[in-house]
């Protein structure tokens, strides 16, 4: 038997805040960590594998997918279909290896109200400040002033929804943010549903003292 359950590990942020960042380094401290590999109808593109970067599917394979329950969450999105497919995840987890999911509020609902809520830990990422988030989209150089303003204005419906996290950190510190991310994953991890064998240990406790006190 494991030790422990793996978690689903959720990191939502607006884009900017540190997530990707945050996420490199938890798997650095913890390279088990798995990250969770999304079904999408769109077409692969060049150098793409399935069942590495994606799990490629059709429209009516997906939906039947979903359908069935078979998928933690979903979206439709610029005219495809996204999703996270539970057979891989309730795998991993089984396995005693955590899965990581970086996915938007809408995303985290699903999989909070999903069979496997119960080992989902949820984790909003919120800047120190809008206009250090606006200063770090620009000191990116990665998108046109058009994107940027895009993104800044979907950046506070995004966190309007922090209230449903079950952590927020607030990254004005990359270090100190990350340290504070595993902290929270390690404690998480202890948690008495992720620890499959505790309830024999205490049986065997209880066996032990009864047998004492004969």
């Amino acid at each position: 038997m494991q030790d422990r359950r793996g978690l689903l590990i959720i990191l939502s942020s607006p884009s900017g805040a540190g997530k990707s960042t945050l996420a490199k380094r938890l798997r650095a401290w913890d390279n088990s960590i798995q990250f969770s590999v999304s079904a999408t109808t769109r077409d692969p593109r060049p150098g793409e594998v399935n069942g590495e970067d994606y799990h490629f599917m059709s429209p009516t394979e997906f939906k039947r997918q979903v359908a069935a329950g078979d998928m933690l969450e979903h979206a439709h999105v610029f005219g495809n279909f996204y999703g996270s497919p539970k057979g891989p995840v309730e795998k991993t987890i089984g396995n005693g290896c955590d899965v990581l999911f970086d996915v938007d509020w809408q995303g985290e609902v699903q999989i909070r109200n999903s069979a496997l809520a119960s080992h989902t830990l949820s984790i909003f990422i919120l800047p120190p400040s809008i206009t250090e988030l606006r200063r770090r989209l620009e000191t990116r150089a990665q998108d046109k002033a058009e994107t940027i303003s895009k993104r800044m204005l979907k950046s506070w419906d995004e966190i309007s929804h922090w209230g449903s996290y079950d952590y927020v950190l607030v990254n004005d510190d990359l270090d100190t943010t990350a340290r504070n991310l595993i902290t929270i994953v390690e404690a998480t991890r202890m948690r008495r549903n992720q620890q499959p064998g505790l309830l024999d240990r205490v049986r065997a406790l209880q066996s032990e003292f009864e047998e004492g006190q004969e």
